[in-house]
């Protein structure tokens, strides 16, 4: 192995550790990840490359992003139908909903443990408002989160597919419940009802098979309720360390969005992505076999010095170009219309309603472990 992505050296200061593979080992091996790559170009030529590198890495469906080209194209259009300028402007008052209830709900002038507290809760709410599920899935939606993470981390086969199969068996019971009220003509249980749009969609005149539309919803979920609350505290605590950033934001609005993409480029929400390589094949100076796990990590090719310069430096209308915060290529992320709608609303109201937001004096954050990223616990002070 030339490094061990579980390390706990590792696993304390991910985004760290990778800068110094990045220098040091820029392509490397380790029997839990397969092949490592972590440079920028490295990592595009990679996600770019289909014919060399498969997205088609897992024994279950996963729609689109785990097929290839020519099978990729029709399924990622469908997808694409729900993240349309329309849909995210319909869904923004629901959104901002979300995020004024529970913004009014953060105490003043003390200790507030903000992933726990905010934003988890956060993810969870506005994702259940956007597909239009009762309060109830919350609490399986936070449980279903939590097990898949450690039994990745853990690399632990039979309880990963124990959680797939929990996951599939409720999403099966709620495509059956869909079903039923349209033979019998009763109301939706919400007046948004996508998985009742995802039983009509069809690939060449063919109605989505149940695993294909259980996949979907799995990437909508529990594949990204992770990512939204890691990113939503990284924005928190950026702002919390940079006052004068802060100060900016909370009184021009404008550059957000950019603001937003910029910081989760410096601390990437979504540590990696896996492929596998097809035929044998030179990166980095590295063979690759035919059949080898490849993960770009992309949390070090978004801080790569020869794109950035210094990585940590802010500097939003310089980067965006080569930011790979959603990915590159025809697999790039489906959903960043979305989460770019709940990262832009979410700060828009916290910034509105406060005057300060400060690291907790004497408070420990600390980051959080491979596969996940961000901060496992955030202590601030909200004024």
């Amino acid at each position: 192995m030339d490094w061990d992505p579980r390390d706990p050296e590792v696993l304390g200061d991910q985004i760290h550790a990778y800068d110094g593979m990045r220098v040091s080992c820029p392509v490397a091996h380790s029997d839990y990840l397969g092949w490592s790559v972590f440079r920028h170009e490295d990592v595009v030529a990679v996600v770019t490359d289909h014919d060399t590198f498969s997205s088609a890495v897992s024994r279950f469906p996963a729609v689109p992003n785990g097929y290839d080209p020519p099978q990729h194209g029709p399924y990622r259009a469908i997808t694409d139908r729900y993240f349309t300028h329309e849909h995210m402007a319909a869904f923004e008052p629901a959104c901002r909903a979300v995020a004024r209830e529970l913004i009014d709900g953060i105490p003043r002038g003390v200790t507030v443990e903000f992933i726990s507290e905010f934003a988890l809760n956060y993810a969870l709410k506005v994702q259940s408002a956007w597909l239009g599920w009762p309060e109830h899935t919350e609490a399986a939606l936070r449980h279903w989160t939590a097990s898949n993470h450690r039994a990745t981390l853990a690399r632990d086969r039979e309880q990963l597919d124990a959680v797939a199969t929990e996951f599939d068996t409720t999403m099966r019971s709620v495509l059956d419940d869909r079903r039923a009220r349209q033979r019998t003509g009763a109301p939706a249980a919400s007046t948004v009802d996508i998985i009742t749009e995802l039983l009509h969609e069809t690939v060449d005149g063919v109605p989505l098979r149940d695993e294909e539309i259980v996949s979907i919803l799995r990437n909508w979920t529990v594949g990204e309720l992770g990512t939204m609350s890691a990113s939503v505290g990284i924005l928190v605590a950026y702002l919390a360390e940079h006052p004068i950033v802060q100060e900016d934001l909370r009184h021009r609005l404008a550059p957000l969005p950019a603001a937003i993409d910029e910081i989760l480029r410096i601390h990437a929400p979504l540590v990696a992505n896996r492929r596998v390589a097809t035929r044998d094949v030179e990166l980095g100076g590295r063979t690759i076999s035919a059949g080898d796990r490849v993960t770009v990590i992309w949390a070090s090719a978004n801080r790569d010095e020869a794109v950035f310069g210094d990585p940590d430096e802010y500097q939003p209308e310089r980067n965006a170009e080569s930011n790979l915060l959603y990915g590159r290529g025809i697999h790039d992320c489906p959903g960043a219309p979305l989460a770019r709608l709940q990262l832009r609303v979410v700060l828009e109201e916290l910034l509105a309603s406060t005057s300060a937001i400060e690291l907790a004096e004497g408070g420990a954050s600390d980051f959080a472990s491979y596969p996940a990223s961000g901060f496992r616990t955030l202590p601030l002070r909200f004024n």
